[in-house]
């Protein structure tokens, strides 16, 4: 499977609502509620303005699979969270994509996530990706990793 990351767009506001309002992903998120459209385009706009957040969605053959959304935090961390598209689950998308993320941060970044309790598959996403568990508070699980080689050429501008 040979994916390709780019910048979300209004465009795939459709798509994304879909796959967040899908039964898997609401259980395994922080925010359990069924959104609304227009409350989900709302979103979606600001993330998009947005220069501290970058949305990538990842592609195989064109169509979307999956998406990391990459938040830059003000002590120079970046939180990643991700999802994948129903159709595309089981198949090593999450850690495809999230691996492909990590490669475009610059060195010496420290990538988190952070992931509900019992999301098992989220956990081993982190943990492919090199991520280790750090704590726990509640029902969310902190994952950490400093990033040490040189940028990849995974780079979405």
């Amino acid at each position: 499977m040979t994916l390709q990351l780019r910048c979300a767009t209004m465009a795939d506001a459709r798509t994304l609502f879909d796959w967040r309002n899908d039964p898997v992903t609401r259980a395994a998120s922080h925010q359990t509620d069924v959104l609304s459209f227009e409350s989900h385009a709302g979103w979606l706009d600001a993330t998009l303005a947005n220069p501290l957040r970058k949305l990538l969605l990842a592609e195989e053959q064109g169509r979307p699979v999956g998406t990391v959304r990459i938040d830059l935090c003000a002590d120079g961390s970046a939180l990643l969270s991700w999802s994948v598209a129903p159709e595309a689950r089981g198949r090593g998308v999450a850690t495809q994509m999230v691996s492909m993320a990590i490669q475009d941060m610059p060195v010496g970044c420290v990538v988190r996530a952070e992931i509900k309790a019992g999301n098992v598959a989220s956990v081993k996403v982190a943990e492919a990706a090199g991520m280790r568990m750090s704590g726990q508070d509640g029902d969310t699980l902190y994952f950490v990793r400093d990033v040490v080689s040189e940028q990849g050429p995974g780079r979405v501008d």
